[in-house]
């Protein structure tokens, strides 16, 4: 993988991360409601574990679907993907509801997975994927994949927990209700933008 490539997969890691949609609110939320920064700290890796799940199975669709697609047309595929959610999920407003936060950890991570795939996490690596199965063969793509899947992860992991433990120590919930910033529509925004420039690309 390219040092250009990895870093740009590390830093959508890190945009999820950031992104209060994709778990860490709830996992502060889990911590508080029992005032035990213990749950949150269990939370955290279940939370990463569904958006690794969510990231991985459109790793290995992409990886299955370039052996009869040729890699031209995914890449086309996928940027109207890219836009047609991002505008959806930007003109939207429609937002999923969990009934209760008494959940298992394995609830959780279900929970996490319905959420990251919701709102298309794994969609902006698209163009990733596509790369590795244009460059290689089908084994390559689904190793490659899976362990841009993983790293992906990993830089989400880090950050979704140190903001839950920053907010949960430092701030609390009433700083969020003070200066909140719509981070699902910056989502939206740069899912229409990825999938404008992977058409371009791939043109």
């Amino acid at each position: 993988m390219l040092p250009v490539t990895l870093a740009a997969v590390l830093l959508l890691g890190a945009f999820h991360g950031l992104n209060p949609a994709m778990g860490w609110l709830f996992a502060v939320a889990r911590g508080l409601q029992e005032r035990s920064i213990d749950r949150l700290l269990q939370s955290i890796p279940m939370i990463a574990l569904g958006h690794l799940a969510s990231v991985a199975l459109v790793a290995l669709v992409v990886a299955a679907t370039g052996s009869v697609v040729t890699g031209t047309v995914l890449a086309v595929g996928g940027g109207v993907v890219l836009v047609a959610f991002g505008l959806w999920r930007l003109l939207s407003k429609r937002h999923f509801r969990w009934v209760g936060m008494r959940l298992s950890l394995w609830q959780l991570t279900c929970w996490s997975f319905l959420m990251s795939s919701a709102h298309g996490a794994g969609l902006m690596l698209i163009p990733v994927f596509t790369g590795l199965r244009t460059e290689g063969h089908p084994g390559h793509a689904v190793s490659g994949g899976l362990g841009v899947a993983l790293y992906h992860t990993l830089a989400m992991f880090a950050v979704a927990g140190t903001v839950a433990v920053v907010v949960y120590k430092v701030a609390g919930l009433t700083v969020l209700r003070r200066a909140w910033v719509n981070v699902d529509r910056m989502w939206a925004v740069a899912l229409v933008a990825a999938g404008a420039v992977t058409l371009v690309s791939a043109v």
